[in-house]
Formats: structure tokens, C-alpha cells, sequence
């Protein structure tokens, strides 16, 4: 299984030496461009399950070509 979390740069050294007491779990810190891309990705997932409830209104293909 995979996780990823967000820790408060406070308590991140704290976190770190917890994990390292388990055998079983294997940590690694992201690049800065990793966290970017995954906040982005993060925030596309929120912006389709919008779309799909019907919140979120979407620009059409056409449109974005006429854009071009």
C-alpha cells in the first residue's frame, strides 16, 4: 500500500524517527516538483468529480480549439 502525506514542517523530523521504528514502512521524501505535480493532480481529480456532480462546467473541445 501506498500513502502519501502531508506533515507540518514542525513535526516532520518527529514523524520521520516514528516511521523509521517499523520495518515495514519505507519513507522518502518528494522533490519539489513531485509535491507541485501532485497538487495539481490533486486539485484536476477535485475539478473532475465537480464535473461529473454537475457543479462544474467544462469548456468544450471546440471551444479550446477556437482558443488556439
Amino acid at each position: 500500500m501506498l500513502y502519501l502525506l502531508e506533515v507540518n514542517n514542525k513535526k516532520d523530523n518527529f514523524l520521520q524517527e516514528l516511521l523509521s521504528h517499523f520495518w515495514f514502512v519505507k519513507t522518502r521524501p518528494l522533490s519539489k516538483p513531485n509535491v507541485n505535480f501532485v497538487k495539481e493532480l490533486q486539485k484536476s481529480v477535485t475539478q473532475i468529480k465537480l464535473a461529473k456532480k454537475g457543479k462544474l462546467k467544462l469548456q468544450t473541445a471546440n471551444d479550446l480549439l477556437n482558443e488556439l
